[in-house]
């Protein structure tokens, strides 16, 4: 399309009234057969798209220039996709594999913090190859924590995050083992061959926008083909393909167990397994739609720091829609949901032991 034309689409609106059809194009996602239609749970599916449109526009409106790069979260406590961990801080940044970059900061005192380069997007072709991984330790900063981070395709002397000519963005985890107890690590990222200047072109804008729709369109129908999926194992905690996860930017170090809840009013879902040794674990609950349930405010997930083991070293989780007991410490809460996803995943785990899942009776869990 010559310049002359994007600049009078941009003049009579039809940019953004071509937006606005695509943005109403992508709900349709939650209408799909198999979801949820009570009130209730589409209005946390119209909330989920909205969600879903505000990480749009932040990536490919507000974030989306490789030379200017700069690290934003299409994740957090109020934008949530596919099974997010609520023990993380997400960070993403967009890049490209024809640029060099670098990354600095401080480690502060997380666990794992792990930085990884993917290709592809939700937007485009439903997936986040993953294309390079470097898992910062302790020993790769200096002495008082700072640590610097070259990413190319190139290899580099030191800490050096690999990408590919096709990469396009990076995806940094921080896992917490208590949030209120260790210190976030804090970074920047500067592209080392940048030129020019950070401005909006018009010749971007409408691309931008589109994006940010076929995000939301994208995202929206890749996790209602899972939920499709799992609803096939409900109440039960099975292995995953684990290169369907990672297919969709899942970390190499983590083994995933997604699946489906769903429980009447006076049912109980019992969770059992001897964890191995591994860097971190957890459970989370979520609903229909794959995002976590409000973790800032209740109890919707468990972890290996955080649980109360039996005397064998042992792990019983509940969930259940009302407090069951002091003979159950690790009791999650459903939050007035009836179903939704849950998701089990061991980090750096030297096995996978399964996982047991049962239904019972709320009244035979006793006091």
């Amino acid at each position: 399309m010559a310049q002359g034309d994007t600049e009078k689409r941009i003049v009579d609106g039809t940019v953004w009234r071509d937006f606005c059809r695509a943005l109403e194009e992508a709900g349709d996602a939650i209408l799909r057969e198999g979801t949820p239609g009570d009130p209730f749970q589409r209005a946390e599916g119209i909330r989920y798209l909205s969600r879903l449109a505000r990480a749009g526009l932040e990536s490919f409106v507000e974030s989306s220039d490789p030379l200017f790069p700069r690290f934003f979260q299409l994740s957090n406590d109020t934008i949530k996709i596919g099974n997010d961990n609520p023990d993380n801080i997400y960070h993403n940044a967009r890049v490209s594999g024809a640029h060099e970059y670098r990354i600095r900061g401080k480690r502060g005192s997380v666990p794992y913090l792990t930085f990884g380069t993917k290709s592809g997007g939700y937007e485009t072709d439903g997936t986040m190859v993953p294309t390079g991984q470097f898992d910062l330790a302790v020993t790769s900063c200096e002495s008082d924590g700072s640590f610097e981070i070259l990413v190319s395709c190139e290899e580099k002397p030191g800490n050096w995050l690999p990408m590919q000519p096709e990469t396009n963005s990076i995806v940094v985890r921080q896992t917490f083992e208590h949030r209120d107890k260790e210190a976030a690590a804090e970074y920047t990222i500067e592209c080392l061959d940048a030129r020019g200047s950070d401005s909006l072109r018009p010749e971007t804008l409408e691309p931008a926008l589109q994006h940010a729709a076929q995000f939301v369109k994208g995202t929206a129908n890749l996790f209602v083909d899972w939920m499709n999926l799992f609803q096939k194992h409900t109440n039960a905690l099975p292995p995953n393909d684990q290169k369907m996860c990672q297919r969709a930017g899942g970390d190499s170090n983590i083994f995933y167990h997604n699946s489906h809840w769903k429980l009447g009013p006076d049912e109980a879902l019992v969770i059992e397994l001897m964890p191995p040794e591994c860097t971190a674990w957890n459970l989370q609950l979520s609903n229909f739609w794959m995002e976590s349930l409000d973790f800032r405010y209740h109890r919707i997930h468990v972890n290996k720091h955080t649980a109360v083991y039996e005397s064998d070293g042992s792990v019983r989780i509940v969930v259940a829609h009302r407090a069951p007991g002091p003979r159950w410490p690790n009791w999650l809460e459903t939050c007035d949901h009836e179903e939704g996803a849950m998701l089990f995943r061991y980090v750096g785990a030297v096995e996978t032991p399964p996982i047991a899942a049962r239904v019972v009776r709320f009244e035979d869990l006793g006091e």
